[in-house]
């Protein structure tokens, strides 16, 4: 099933002297000088200097020139290092296998994603039944030279006559949404312009979708998203047409987003504050509602609906279940009942297929798949392949199968095939990967954090590990926004394992892992809970003899970034290596831009006094120090990330360059055309080359043909 994997290709050594060559070469690094200014800010009676406040403008030519700068500087340095290309080599051969997403269907189609090893970005196929011609719908590599423009959603009408689908370019959360006739596969004349966040909703001839005004010139990036509107554009028709559907003038820093049950029947309307808390509104068709009604108020809990059983609606939400549940309303009379109750484990979240409601619950941080029928009787349990990660389980009414794909650490994404009917799995296509996951093997762990909690964390690493101290090893976590982070395959992880290096996965609170409970004691004024769970980590690592602190590299992105910036100040000692990868670093201002106000509903607010006294505490850039030897960090960042703004890692770089003395680089990477992930496959490699080339080089690790 799997190629073997390639031998010899990379060894590992010491090298006597190579950690004083590192720090021979960071010691002659000349960072360019930045300029600073007298902003000072007064927050509840604490003055709080902002010197490189002016960074935050990154579209001026200043901020343009200090970017090329130091773009010189980091790549000035990585280039010194021998094995770079070698590493970047390895990552190209290792990711280059066909990749396939699980198919969904539509009447007699079946469309698919596909990626052939190393296109930058995977195209969408379909084809007539399991048997038929794949032919393509959508090919983004055509889109644009450089292979940076995405396709991120594709949704077909109730007839699958016709599809929306949106494409962001650069990286950007930015899209244009088009209309495409699927029996021509032309697209119409349809643009919808300044739409973020959201999906094309069909009923009838047209859509639902959300939308910002657009933004002032060169303020695209930046600028604070406000007064999100519903709209319905009706096929065919010009933006100018579309039909306002839901506004609120009272409110502006609301998401809202429309969606519709299968039947296109009900009308749901989404709205929240942030990324936690929901309030639900709906209209029924049958009914003739001309207006929306409150189903649920906001914004304590959070309510997703999933389906609708005629005049009834399936409800997954955690309003007394902090573990969340699946309920059945009744929006005439708001009668409430449970449906699926509440469990110890985490109901992660629930499809509905082939008239079965299939739920997906996380036991320790692994899924575990359940089949109702629609009268809420448990029929069975779906058995899978091992303890990992697993998704799919959707469709429509009439399916008679379904798909879904497991993963693990060292288990590629698989697609398997679920029979309703006969209960039956079985396997539909499996990648080839060029490595031997027998060769390999992944732990859990638990350690107990500062104040006693109990916290999971999985090791990945070579069979026949040495617990000595001497393993090159990458802690990554997140720890935020409800977000679990389970088990799951990266090719790209691969070259550092065959390097005998360890991959530690936290499952820090803050995220999801055990329902709302977890998440409430990472939240706001229990943040810190997060970052003592991520040093006890380290230390947990450090005394079980997996690594040393000289062999130990702390990586994390967006919220994660903000991680490693906070932990690396409270615990420096602890660390060989930082990476934080797109962080929110300035906890005062993360609010003043793009999307960044919904993220209030996790951290605060610096505008509120105990929260502020809370943030301020942590905050990476208000709490870098002279005197401290902060580990060789490398902060990346890209020009068109509009979700959490570069300003961040600009002046988080400009004030650790100030302030640090010490021997080892500070250095910010900063890529172009590119958001807040890559933007595509040849950038995702590149970035993840330099990332494994500098923590290995910094560790004093060289890798040999």
């Amino acid at each position: 099933m799997y190629k073997s994997m390639l031998t010899g290709l990379f060894l590992l050594a010491e090298i006597a002297g190579s950690m004083a060559q590192s720090n021979s070469v960071s010691s002659m690094l000349k960072y360019p000088q930045t300029r600073k200014t007298d902003q000072i800010d007064e927050y509840h009676g604490t003055k709080v200097a902002d010197p490189y406040r002016w960074l935050e403008d990154d579209r001026s030519a200043e901020t343009g020139a200090w970017v090329k700068a130091q773009n010189a500087v980091t790549f000035g340095y990585l280039e010194q290092i021998p094995y770079r290309k070698q590493i970047e080599k390895r990552l190209e051969q290792i990711i280059n296998y066909p990749r396939y997403s699980a198919p969904g269907r539509k009447n007699d189609w079946f469309y698919f994603y596909k990626n052939d090893g190393l296109q930058n970005q995977s195209v969408l196929y379909r084809q007539k039944g399991l048997n038929g011609v794949p032919e393509v719908v959508i090919d983004p590599n055509k889109l644009a030279a450089d292979g940076t423009t995405r396709l991120t959603s594709f949704d077909l009408s109730k007839d699958g006559r016709y599809a929306a689908y949106a494409l962001s370019k650069a990286g950007s959360d930015w899209q244009e949404i088009f209309v495409m006739d699927m029996q021509t596969l032309k697209s119409l004349p349809d643009k919808l312009e300044w739409v973020k966040f959201t999906g094309a909703a069909w009923q009838g001839d047209g859509f639902y979708y959300s939308r910002y005004d657009k933004p002032g010139a060169g303020q695209e990036l930046s600028s604070k998203n406000e007064f999100m509107k519903v709209y319905f554009h009706r096929r065919g028709t010009a933006q100018s047409a579309d039909e306002l559907i839901y506004e609120d003038k009272t409110h502006p820093l609301r998401y809202f987003f429309a969606q519709t049950t299968e039947d296109e029947r009900f009308l749901i309307l989404n709205i929240s504050e942030g990324t936690d808390g929901s309030e639900i509104w709906y209209k029924d068709s049958q009914a003739g509602d001309k207006q929306f009604k409150r189903l649920f108020e906001g914004f304590k809990y959070n309510y997703s609906v999933v389906d609708n059983l005629g005049d009834q609606l399936l409800v997954y939400h955690n309003n007394g279940a902090p573990n969340y549940k699946v309920s059945k309303i009744d929006p005439k009379t708001g009668a409430l009942s449970d449906f699926v109750g509440e469990k110890p484990e985490k109901l992660d979240h629930a499809n509905t297929a082939g008239g079965k409601l299939f739920v997906n619950y996380l036991k320790d941080v692994t899924s575990r798949i359940y089949v109702y029928d629609l009268s809420g009787k448990l029929e069975n349990e779906v058995q899978l392949p091992g303890l990992g990660t697993v998704s799919g389980f959707g469709g429509e009414k009439d399916d008679s199968f379904v798909f879904y794909t497991f993963t693990s650490f060292t288990f590629p994404p698989t697609i398997y095939r679920y029979e309703i009917a006969t209960k039956k799995t079985a396997l539909f296509r499996a990648p080839e990967v060029d490595f031997k996951p027998t060769d390999y093997e992944t732990k859990q762990v638990f350690f107990n954090s500062k104040d006693g909690t109990r916290v999971p964390m999985f090791l990945t690493y070579r069979k026949g590990l040495k617990l000595d101290g001497t393993n090159p090893t990458m802690l990554y976590g997140y720890g935020g926004f409800n977000i679990s982070l389970t088990p799951a395959f990266s090719a790209l992880l691969i070259p550092f394992l065959e390097q005998g290096g360890i991959y530690a996965s936290m499952n820090l609170r803050g995220g999801s892992e055990y329902g709302e409970t977890w998440h409430e004691q990472g939240m706001k004024l229990k943040k810190q809970n997060v970052f003592d769970d991520c040093i006890a980590a380290a230390e947990y690592l450090i005394a079980q003899k997996y690594t040393s602190p000289q062999k130990l590299a702390l990586r994390g992105g967006s919220n994660g970034g903000l991680l490693v910036g906070a932990v690396i100040n409270q615990r420096p000692d602890l660390f060989r290596v930082a990476i934080p990868q797109v962080g929110v670093m300035d906890m005062l201002r993360f609010h003043k831009f793009t999307v960044g106000w919904g993220w209030v509903s996790d951290y605060g607010s610096s505008d509120n006094a105990d929260e502020f006294k809370a943030i301020y505490a942590y905050s990476p850039i208000h709490n870098i120090k002279t005197g401290i030897k902060y580990p060789a960090t490398m902060i990346t960042t890209a020009d068109h990330d509009d979700r959490v703004v570069p300003a961040h890692s600009f002046k988080y770089a400009a004030t650790l360059q100030e302030l640090y003395k010490g021997p080892n680089p500070a250095l910010i990477r900063i890529e172009t055309n590119s958001g807040h992930g890559a933007s595509n496959t040849k950038k995702n490699i590149e970035t993840m080359a330099d990332i494994y080339a500098f923590t290995l080089w910094n560790m004093g690790v060289k890798v040999l043909k």
